[in-house]
C-alpha cells in the first residue's frame, strides 16, 4: 500500500487511473482489477463486494442509519437498514432456529404436531 496509496489522511486505497474516486463511469477503465483479484486468489471478486464488506463492518461496529447512509451516499434508509439487520445477526439466529427444528424432526423429536399425512381443513370449511 505504501507504493500506491498517498500518505495523507483520507487517501484513497482504490482509485481511478488518474487518482480520482472510483465511480461506475470510470470503473471499466481499471483494467488491472480483474488481474489483481486473481493474483490474490479472489477470482470473481467485484469492487462492490469490498463496499458491501466495509458497510457491513461499519454497521457491526454500531454505526447508525444516518451515518451509514452518508457513507454509502444513499438518500434512502432501505440499504442502511439491510446492513444493520445483518449486523444484528438476525439472519444467523433465524437460520440456527430453523436448523435446530429440522434436526429435531430428523431425530424424531418429541414435539408431535399430529399424525403425518392427515389433511387439515382450511378456509370456510375449517369451522
Amino acid at each position: 500500500m505504501s507504493e500506491f496509496v498517498g500518505p495523507e489522511p483520507g487517501a484513497l486505497v482504490f482509485s481511478g487511473i488518474s487518482g480520482v474516486p472510483i465511480r461506475r463511469s470510470n470503473f471499466g477503465k481499471m483494467s488491472g482489477w480483474t488481474h489483481a483479484a486473481v493474483a490474490v486468489g479472489a477470482e470473481g471478486l467485484h469492487f462492490h463486494d469490498l463496499r458491501h464488506t466495509g458497510n457491513t463492518f461499519a454497521a457491526a461496529g454500531g454505526t447508525g442509519i444516518k451515518d451509514l447512509m452518508a457513507r454509502m451516499g444513499h438518500d434512502s434508509e432501505r440499504a442502511a437498514l439491510i446492513y444493520q439487520h445483518q449486523a444484528r445477526g438476525a439472519d444467523r439466529i433465524i437460520t440456527d432456529s430453523i436448523d435446530a427444528h429440522v434436526e429435531a424432526e430428523r431425530r424424531g423429536g418429541d414435539d408431535d404436531d399430529g399424525t403425518p399425512g392427515v389433511l387439515v381443513p382450511v378456509g370456510s370449511q375449517a369451522r
